[in-house]
C-alpha cells in the first residue's frame, strides 16, 4: 500500500513574485547568500515588505555547501527575532540552510509552526518542495542528508526571472541535477503511477530544453521551462527518493568542494550503465525503465541494452556541448589525491540515505569501480 503527499503551494511564471503581497507573513527572517543581498536581487523581495510595513531581516551568511555552523547563524538570527515566516532566496543551499534553521529553531524555541516560503534563484535542486535538506561537516568532510516531512516547505514561488543573470556554466550544472532527480525517480525502488509522472515531464523538458538554455540564458520562455521542470523533478524524488549517483555525489562534493550538479553530471553515464547491468549477460529490472525513460526522450534501438548504450551516448553529447568536464584531471584534481580519496568516499556513499532506494544494491568495490571511471583512462 502506498501514499502520495504533495503539501507545498506553488505559484509559478513570470512575476508570480507577487504572490508575497497576498500573503499573511507577520516578522520576516530572509535566508539568502551574500550575493543576493549585494547585487540589491533581495530588494525585489524587502521592497514588497516594506510596502506592507513588515519588521524583516536579513541573514545572508549562506555558503555553497551549508555548514552546521552556519545553520546555527541562522538560527540565532532567528531567536532575535522570532519570526512568523522564513523566506529563502537563492540556490539550493540558501533553500537547505533556511530548513534546517526552521526545524532547529521551532524545536528550540518550542514555537508554533513558521511558515516556509522557497525562492528559488537557479533551476536545478528542487529543494523548494522536497523532504530533504543536505547539510556540511567540514570538519569530517561529509555531508549528512536529512529527510523528513517537517522540512518540506509550505510555498514556493517559481519566477523565471530570477534566473535569467545566471552563468552557462551553473545553468548547466544545475540542468543537469534535475535530469539526474527525474531519472533516478524514475528507477527508485520506491517510484510509483504518481512519482512517475512528475519525473517524466521533467526529463522531458530538460532533455528538449537545456542546451538551448545554456547557449541563450535570456530566453526567459525556456528558462521558465527550465525553473518549473527543478520543482517537477523535487516533486518526484521527495516522494519516490533517489539512488547512488546522489550517493556519490555527496561524498565526492564534500571531499573535493566540486558543485554538487556537476559531480552529478560527471557520475551519471556511468551509473545509467551500471545500475541497467550493461556489462552484464542477464537483463536487470532497472535496464527496462531506463529504456523506458529512453523511449519518452524519442531514443529508441534494436535492443533494451543498445537503447540504453544510445542513451548514454547522447547523454554524454549533451554534456559536451555544455562544456561539462567528463574526468577529475579536467577540474584540476590530481588523479593520486583522488584515487587515495576514493576507499573513504564509497564508504560514506554506501551509508547515504539515497543508496536505499537506488535499482540495484552496489558494494563497496563496486562503488569504488564508479569513482575510478572518473579519472582520465578509467583505471
Amino acid at each position: 500500500m502506498g501514499n502520495y503527499k504533495m503539501p507545498t503551494k506553488i505559484f509559478f511564471g513570470q512575476d508570480s513574485l507577487k504572490n508575497l503581497s497576498h500573503m499573511d507573513l507577520g516578522n520576516v527572517l530572509i535566508i539568502c547568500d551574500p550575493f543576493m543581498e549585494k547585487s540589491h536581487k533581495v530588494d525585489n523581495l524587502t521592497v514588497i515588505l516594506e510596502q506592507q510595513q513588515l519588521v524583516y531581516q536579513i541573514f545572508s551568511k549562506v555558503v555553497p555547501d551549508p555548514t552546521i555552523a552556519v545553520v546555527t547563524e541562522g538560527v540565532a538570527a532567528a531567536i532575535q527575532l522570532s519570526p512568523k515566516t522564513i523566506i529563502a532566496l537563492g540556490g539550493g543551499s540558501a533553500i537547505d540552510t533556511a530548513k534546517a534553521v526552521r526545524q532547529i529553531y521551532q524545536a528550540t524555541t518550542k514555537s508554533s509552526h513558521i511558515q516556509l516560503i522557497c525562492i528559488p534563484t537557479t533551476s536545478g535542486t528542487g529543494s523548494e518542495v522536497t523532504s530533504f535538506s543536505i547539510i556540511s561537516d567540514p570538519t569530517v568532510q561529509t555531508k549528512y542528508a536529512l529527510v523528513d516531512d517537517s522540512l518540506i516547505p509550505d510555498v514556493a514561488i517559481l519566477d523565471p526571472n530570477f534566473t535569467v543573470s545566471v552563468p552557462s556554466s551553473v545553468t548547466a550544472d544545475t540542468g543537469i541535477d534535475v535530469l539526474t532527480h527525474s531519472l533516478e525517480a524514475y528507477v527508485s525502488t520506491n517510484a510509483s503511477d504518481f512519482t512517475d509522472a512528475y519525473a517524466e515531464k521533467a526529463m522531458k523538458i530538460i532533455w528538449e530544453n537545456l542546451v538551448a538554455v545554456v547557449k541563450d540564458g535570456e530566453d526567459i520562455a525556456k528558462r521558465e521551462k527550465i525553473h518549473n521542470a527543478s520543482c517537477l523533478a523535487g516533486i518526484a524524488f521527495s516522494e519516490a527518493s533517489l539512488g547512488v549517483c546522489h550517493s556519490l555525489a555527496h561524498a565526492l562534493g564534500a571531499k573535493f568542494h566540486i558543485p554538487h550538479g556537476r559531480a552529478n553530471a560527471m557520475l551519471l553515464p556511468y551509473v545509467i550503465s551500471y545500475n541497467a547491468g550493461l556489462e552484464l549477460k542477464e537483463e536487470l529490472p532497472a535496464l527496462n525503465r531506463y529504456q523506458e525513460a529512453a523511449k519518452l526522450l524519442g531514443i529508441q534501438s534494436g535492443t533494451p541494452k543498445a537503447t540504453v548504450h544510445r542513451l548514454i551516448s547522447l547523454l554524454s553529447r549533451q554534456m559536451k556541448e555544455m562544456n561539462i568536464p567528463k574526468t577529475v584531471e579536467e577540474l584540476g584534481i590530481d588523479s593520486n589525491e583522488f584515487l587515495e580519496a576514493i576507499p573513504a568516499m564509497a564508504e560514506k556513499a554506501m551509508m547515504d540515505k539515497c543508496t536505499i532506494t537506488n535499482p540495484r544494491k552496489p558494494t563497496i568495490e563496486e562503488l569504488e569501480e564508479l569513482y575510478k571511471r572518473l579519472c582520465k583512462g578509467g583505471y
